[in-house]
């Protein structure tokens, strides 16, 4: 099961990952209104065992301590997080939710420690790609290099079936597939690096 939660004032999204055999859950990107996330998992008699933060802003991370005071969560995130994760975790590591399991693709440009997470028939990207969009890399830790290598030769290739769901609410819809976003995102038309580069640094 995966709920989508919209929080906060910068059109994020939360995520709710649970087992449906064992009711094993992780909390993603827990940054705003946590009453109501753990509301959501309150209602659902889910058993909150990890939080898995997509990368590093404070936006995506704000929430943490709260719920791991709460629920004793163990905090998973890139090996090179600033976060010091409980359960670090890097390119093509799995994460296992009771008999669910969730594939890790680093996925840097954005932010260096940068992550998505694959769980079956869906992609959490994070602030890499959005719906229409991808994340910026005008802060601290943004690399045009690196986003270009994430979006083309990682998320590009993905399976074009595969539901994207984004770390905030800027596109015509709150989820896409990596098929509509190859039609119809126009940060991912083909283009070789040099192309993304002055495609990027252009106001």
């Amino acid at each position: 099961m995966l709920i989508q939660i919209p929080v906060g004032p910068m059109k994020n999204f939360a995520y709710v990952i649970s087992d449906n055999y064992t009711k094993k859950t992780a909390i993603v990107d827990p940054a705003w209104e946590i009453d109501k996330i753990l509301d959501i998992t309150t209602k659902n008699d889910l058993n909150i065992i990890y939080i898995i933060n997509t990368h590093s802003h404070f936006d995506h991370i704000s929430g943490n301590e709260e719920i791991i005071k709460q629920t004793n969560a163990k905090l998973i995130s890139y090996y090179k997080s600033p976060q010091k994760p409980d359960i670090p975790v890097s390119e093509n590591d799995e994460i296992t939710l009771g008999n669910t399991t969730m594939k890790v693709i680093h996925t840097p440009g954005h932010c260096p420690d940068s992550i998505c997470i694959i769980i079956g028939n869906k992609i959490l990207t994070g602030d890499t790609l959005f719906v229409g969009n991808c994340g910026r890399i005008d802060l601290p830790g943004g690399d045009i290099d690196e986003l270009y290598t994430s979006l083309f030769n990682k998320i590009y290739k993905l399976d074009d079936k595969l539901e994207v769901y984004p770390g905030h609410d800027y596109g015509k819809k709150p989820f896409s597939t990596i098929e509509y976003e190859k039609k119809h995102n126009y940060v991912l038309e083909p283009r070789n690096l040099n192309e993304f580069r002055e495609f990027m640094s252009t106001p």
